[in-house]
């Protein structure tokens, strides 16, 4: 049961943030192979100044559409993992028109009696 929680700064409708909370839903049931209905989804939304994701060395700006998508989940394989990232970057780029520089994901690993 990854626990996800998705950080963005304001401005999106509501409309918008359901497809991202659905896209990301989807993307993660079937890439980590997840039961239906184990979806725990956070969001927070900031104000411009408090989110400074920087570019580090990366050669790309971010713009006020960036998402950053922390889970805490059971360990996962490389597979699982590469295909999460992919997936849920082509989706929201597919789907709400965000670029894939705009996404960033971080996992954190924790076991079942966790």
């Amino acid at each position: 049961m990854p626990l996800m929680k998705i950080d963005m700064i304001k401005g999106r409708t509501d409309k918008e943030i359901k497809e991202i909370l659905d896209i990301s839903y989807h993307v993660m049931l079937e890439t980590f192979h997840a039961p239906s209905g184990d979806r725990y989804q956070i969001v927070t939304q900031h104000e411009p100044h408090e989110m400074q994701i920087l570019d580090t060395g990366l050669g790309f700006d971010r713009t006020n559409q960036v998402l950053v998508f922390s889970l805490t989940t059971r360990p996962r394989t490389t597979e699982e993992k590469k295909a999460f990232y992919s997936e849920l970057v082509r989706e929201l780029n597919e789907q709400v028109g965000i670029r894939a520089e705009d996404v960033m994901i971080n996992l954190t690993v924790n076991s079942d009696e966790d």
